[in-house]
């Protein structure tokens, strides 16, 4: 027994950690116990253990026991542990072997069906996981844990690996009856789905481009959710100096693959994720339920850090939300209607956003020599729309709203793009342009639409590197 235990008892200090020691194992137990503990360690991790022989025979899973037979979990073989360790929860002070805290997440007895050096068949019988699982020997001390059982809810499904975003479509007014509806703050920020699974992270991008290294601050919300299963919805925003979300700001975030880069600007430009919809949980997809009842599960969630925020929403009273929204100088508010399902992918009318000032999505076509200081960089930006019928719409030149360092960037970016004809199915751009393949997308701030069908006094707000170019569509006026 001793010998077991010496791999256990030379990696910690029993004068400096609340961990049990080695004692003498318990006697005429009817069933061997299994425990599994959450250990919030560096790295957030669940740890398996199986009563055997006189010790814990010990794996750490670092994405949890899996409930979907579909999916194999890695399980780290570690050192055995006493006994007594099976009831062992707390916190391990800084410092020790495996800091952190340690919580019981399961517990229970188990029959062994077949035990080997390289392979480990048990039944389960604890209060949230039963059925047979399976560790299996791959190489070295790495083990996977595979349940042969079907899932313990028939119902569950495998969590899918992207869901398209809903959109909303422009409004005019609150809608009515307003008490009808849930009204929210519009951020203005990178939109992005959170897969959470296991503890770990995925953010994908409106385009279903992967953003998670690019936002570092926002993994450890993984942490907080812990072994539970979700896709989230929200913006990802980074705050001016008045505390309010700024695009101009989440551009110095957006595109950077440097590691080291992104570390940097992680301290100049923090972010924040800003939780709106929860349309997955536990192997269930939300999707047809209630914008209601979808909020009150994420309210449930209690997701609240340094980094992730999940804002309220209110039933009625747009105006007033409204109002708020402007005196803050926030860009608007969204309005949902209560009874509504999430629709992947639509722009839907049950989504309704309500600006305080016209902003635009547009996809760049092309461009105009610039003068005196902008003498070889883009004087004006040639921009447009996809209609109905996907035909490229001209929507008018841009002329300002640029600073140095956009112009380079913008003509680092155009000039793998030229092309000699224009892009444009319907309108004239004017003579004397450069034209490039509509890949590129930007946001833009203006005072209305002409009735010719270009913006009226637009101004440059930033590279949209997170929207693709096909879907970009006219939404006002």
């Amino acid at each position: 027994m001793a010998k077991k235990l010496a791999g256990y008892e030379a990696k910690r200090d029993f004068k400096r950690t609340p961990e049990p020691g080695a004692k003498v194992p318990r006697k005429g137990a009817k069933a061997p116990r299994f425990v599994v503990q959450e250990h919030h360690a560096r790295r957030l991790h669940w740890d398996f253990r199986l009563e055997h022989e006189g010790t814990l025979v010990s794996w750490a899973v670092p994405k949890g026991v899996p409930a979907d037979p579909k999916k194999n979990h890695l399980a780290v073989h570690v050192e055995d542990h006493p006994i007594s360790y099976i009831d062992f929860a707390g916190d391990i002070p800084a410092g020790n072997y495996g800091a952190g805290h340690v919580s019981i997440w399961d517990s229970g007895t188990y029959d062994v069906e077949k035990w080997s050096d390289r392979e480990v068949m048990v039944i389960l019988h604890g209060t949230r996981v039963q059925g047979r699982y399976v560790l299996f020997r791959t190489h070295g001390e790495n083990w996977m844990i595979h349940r042969m059982d079907p899932p313990q809810d028939s119902e569950r499904q495998t969590m899918p690996e992207r869901i398209e975003p809903m959109m909303a479509k422009l409004g005019t007014a609150i809608p009515k009856p307003d008490t009808t509806w849930g009204f929210e703050f519009k951020w203005d920020g990178i939109r992005a789905l959170a897969y959470v699974e296991g503890g770990i992270v995925r953010l994908i991008s409106r385009s279903g481009e992967t953003i998670t290294p690019r936002y570092p601050e926002i993994h450890a919300m993984g942490r907080a959710i812990g072994s539970r299963e979700v896709i989230l919805d929200g913006e990802v925003v980074a705050l001016d100096a008045n505390g309010r979300p700024s695009f101009e700001e989440i551009q110095q975030r957006m595109g950077l693959t440097s590691e080291s880069e992104v570390r940097r600007k992680m301290k100049l430009v923090p972010v924040t994720y800003m939780v709106f919809d929860l349309i997955w949980h536990d192997g269930h997809s939300l999707l047809k339920q209630p914008y209601s009842e979808r909020r009150r599960l994420l309210a449930e969630l209690k997701l609240a850090g340094a980094s992730w925020q999940t804002p309220p929403f209110e039933q009625g009273g747009g105006q007033a939300m409204l109002d708020a929204s402007a005196k803050a100088g926030l860009e608007g508010v969204m309005a949902k209607k209560l009874d509504s399902y999430y629709e992947p992918g639509r722009r839907s009318g049950a989504w309704v956003k309500l600006k305080n000032r016209n902003r635009q999505e547009l996809v760049i076509g092309g461009w105009l020599d610039g003068e005196g200081k902008r003498r070889g960089y883009p004087g004006s930006l040639l921009v447009g729309y996809y209609d109905k019928e996907k035909k490229f719409v001209y929507a008018g030149k841009v002329g300002t709203g640029f600073t140095d360092a956009t112009l380079e960037r913008l003509a680092e970016l155009l000039k793998p793009l030229a092309q000699d004809k224009s892009p444009y199915d319907i309108g004239s751009p004017p003579r004397g342009a450069h034209y490039v393949k509509p890949k590129l997308v930007a946001e833009f701030e203006f005072v209305e639409w002409t009735r010719s069908g270009q913006l009226r006094a637009p101004s440059f707000k930033g590279l949209r590197t997170d929207k693709p170019a096909r879907k970009v569509v006219r939404e006002v006026g």
